[in-house]
């Protein structure tokens, strides 16, 4: 362990949540410090069960957390309903954020949340885990390159996952008092980023929904799809899903390449991911194929992703610890991130008309 590990408090005993307490175990530089639960017993419970380390504190109450003066990062994977309240507590706290997705209702919401930030000097990041991943910079570094890519045409995103009939009726994902987006906000970030990421974080203009979204009784959103416009011609669409057997795919087309990855959310194995490009491509004699043939790159690591997220963050709080100012590009993500998912929500809520995406 490093001699001085940056300390992560835990809000909530969410699945996700022991997902990222084995990454914080993994990661050089990180350690858990604390969890809270709206009980003791089940705070205690999540530490016995994820192998938190010796002398780590479970407490009763979110509260408890934020005000241990050891804890120098709050993970929060509350659910979103929940997130303007405790991550602005936790910034008026002094605590840096990493914050699960989707990270607010609104933008509106999300303001407040990065306002607090600025306001306390605090490192905000939300956790999109395979933008961690050394894959991801890979791939960047083919769709920057103007020989092989070119400029950027149409990118596609698909998120969906099959969830089984407890999920569809009892998760916290399809409840509107607690997850109003439904996919949108949760696969559909996924996708939302993805298009983003594809186009170098440029919002486009407007975007429009696609008709016949899949709604539960409640009124939360189990499907949806939307495309998206710039005014240089760009398009992009995506499409997530809580009722689609699993799939995680990016294809991003350019005027020179193509760029395709079947499991950008979370890759098949943990110690390596795949993507194709091809570039320059057209068809054989009487198109019997493709030449030159698409080509598979495997991008290896040495940790997770989820791993390499919490590094990076631990990185930031320790710089801002130095002196250093908080890293402003997660937070500008994020809010682009969310900015295009409003323009969505409104567009399914408007009946499916063009709406411009705000600033």
């Amino acid at each position: 362990m490093a001699e001085n590990p940056i300390r992560f408090g835990i809000l909530g005993c969410a699945d996700i949540a022991r997902k990222l307490s084995r990454a914080i175990n993994i990661a050089p530089g990180a350690v858990i410090h604390a969890v809270g639960s709206r009980s003791q017993e089940k705070a205690t419970l999540f530490a016995s069960d994820n192998s938190f380390p010796a002398g780590a504190k479970a407490y009763g109450t979110y509260e408890a957390v934020l005000d241990d003066p050891d804890v120098d990062v709050a993970y929060i994977p509350l659910p979103t309903s929940l997130h303007v309240r405790w991550a602005v507590l936790a910034a008026q706290k002094k605590k840096h954020i990493l914050l699960e997705k989707p990270v607010a209702l609104n933008v509106k919401e999300l303001d407040l949340i990065l306002q607090a930030c600025q306001e306390n000097g605090v490192q905000f990041m939300d956790a999109t885990m395979w933008m961690h991943n050394p894959r991801t910079a890979k791939m960047r570094e083919f769709l920057d390159d103007p020989r092989r890519f070119g400029q950027l045409n149409t990118v596609h995103s698909v998120f969906t996952l099959a969830a089984k009939s407890d999920f569809l009726n009892n998760n916290i994902r399809v409840k509107p008092d607690l997850d109003a987006l439904g996919a949108l906000g949760d696969v559909g970030w996924y996708c939302t980023r993805a298009v983003l990421w594809t186009a170098n974080y440029e919002l486009p203009k407007t975007v429009i929904a696609s008709k016949k979204p899949v709604i539960n009784e409640a009124g939360v959103i189990l499907g949806c799809g939307a495309s998206l416009y710039w005014e240089d011609g760009k398009v992009g669409s995506f499409h997530c899903s809580f009722l689609s057997n699993l799939t995680s795919d990016i294809t991003a087309l350019g005027t020179k390449g193509n760029l395709h990855v079947n499991d950008f959310v979370i890759p098949f194995e943990e110690e390596k991911g795949s993507f194709t490009v091809a570039s320059g491509s057209g068809f054989k004699e009487l198109m019997t194929g493709c030449e030159p043939a698409p080509s598979e790159h495997i991008v290896t690591t040495e940790f997770p992703q989820e791993v390499s997220m919490v590094m990076e963050i631990s990185r930031l709080v320790a710089a801002v610890k130095s002196g250093s100012k908080p890293e402003k590009k997660w937070p500008i993500y994020s809010r682009k991130t969310q900015l295009v998912l409003d323009a969505i929500k409104a567009s399914i809520d408007n009946g499916f008309e063009e709406v411009e995406v705000g600033n």
